[in-house]
């Protein structure tokens, strides 16, 4: 194995603001192991939407910071102390944790996991966390069955094309929403069995069309603010609402009492939450690579972008113009 070096590639934000702060550096230090971590060399990194809630300061972190939440590659050193799972030097990894827009990352062996043989390079960023998020979602926020009708809103979007998937697989009748022609017809290829084109069409009424005026059991909202009223109209009684993103700004507070006219529910779940113990992310996990080795999914990839062009990739992200999911390839 070639020696590890002293500085690396990445990408640094010193203050919160438009895609201007990402400044690509190539004098960063590599991160020192502390106990418990091990060391990987990042081939691909996994960009999510989260990602540009710090970068613009909507979820508060300490700056500077290297933004990045998920990537893969080969671990490089392992800590000397605490647990770490078995890792050793060359084995291949995806992990879940921070700084990942960086040649090299210092990760708590707990956040990482082996990838199976079998799974392709890149597949496994592209796949962990909006995977998992989606799984977990449909597994606990609200147990989706047979039969149900459920409103998946930007159904062409990372998250979105996952859930769809996910749902067909255990009989749900999913219903999409999204905005162009394209994006409608892949929602339908991944399991959207009718898809609402929130541009143009009436959201509320087209639901209760299809659903012959009894609305969903269940919506997977990531888009928070510009869908959430919407939301609570055109769900069924003792309807759930899952509140999991904010790609248009977060839910404003409302009165708690409204969700009496219909005993609904609201969720506003975090992935980590349901992934807290190692056994818990373990199972999920291999539930995952499972699905992937199986072909039972498609792990969809929009585009790969060169670790400089992060900026790019971002504005593509926020200016709604990609299905599927964004690497950056280091």
């Amino acid at each position: 194995m070639a020696p590890i070096p002293k500085t690396m590639r990445g990408i640094l934000i010193e203050k919160t603001g438009g895609v201007e702060v990402l400044q690509y550096r190539t004098n960063l230090p590599v991160p020192s192991l502390k106990e418990g971590e091990v060391l990987v060399k990042n081939d691909y990194v996994g960009i999510n939407y989260i990602d540009t809630y710090f970068r613009t300061g909507l979820y508060p972190a300490p700056k500077p910071e290297i933004l990045g939440r998920e990537a893969e590659g080969t671990i490089v050193a392992v800590s000397d102390a605490g647990e770490t799972h078995g890792f050793k030097p060359d084995d291949r990894a995806v992990w879940m944790s921070t700084a990942g827009y960086a040649e090299y990352t210092a990760v708590p062996a707990d956040k990482a996991y082996a990838i199976p043989a079998g799974i392709q390079p890149g597949v496994a960023a592209a796949a962990l966390l909006q995977g998992l998020t989606a799984l977990t979602l449909i597994r606990e926020a609200y147990a989706a069955q047979k039969g149900d009708w459920i409103l998946v809103h930007a159904a062409a979007g990372g998250v979105g094309l996952w859930l769809c998937q996910l749902l067909r697989a255990v009989g749900a009748r999913v219903i999409g929403t999204a905005s162009t022609p394209d994006k409608i017809a892949l929602a339908r290829a991944n399991g959207a069995e009718f898809v609402i084109d929130y541009s143009h069409e009436d959201v509320v009424a087209r639901v209760s069309d299809i659903t012959g005026g009894a609305g969903v059991v269940a919506v997977f909202d990531g888009v928070g603010k510009d869908t959430f009223e919407a939301d609570l109209q055109l769900l069924a009684r003792k309807g759930s609402l899952v509140s999991f993103g904010n790609a248009s700004g977060p839910v404003p507070p409302f009165a708690i009492a409204r969700l009496g006219a219909k005993n609904l529910k609201v969720l506003r779940p975090s992935l980590y939450n349901y992934i807290y113990t190692r056994d818990e992310a373990e199972r999920y996990t291999a539930e995952l690579f499972d699905l992937i080795l199986k072909d039972a999914v498609e792990v969809r990839v929009h585009h790969v972008y060169p670790l400089a062009d992060v900026a790019t990739a971002h504005s593509d992200l926020e200016g709604r113009r990609t299905t599927g999911k964004l690497l950056l390839k280091t």
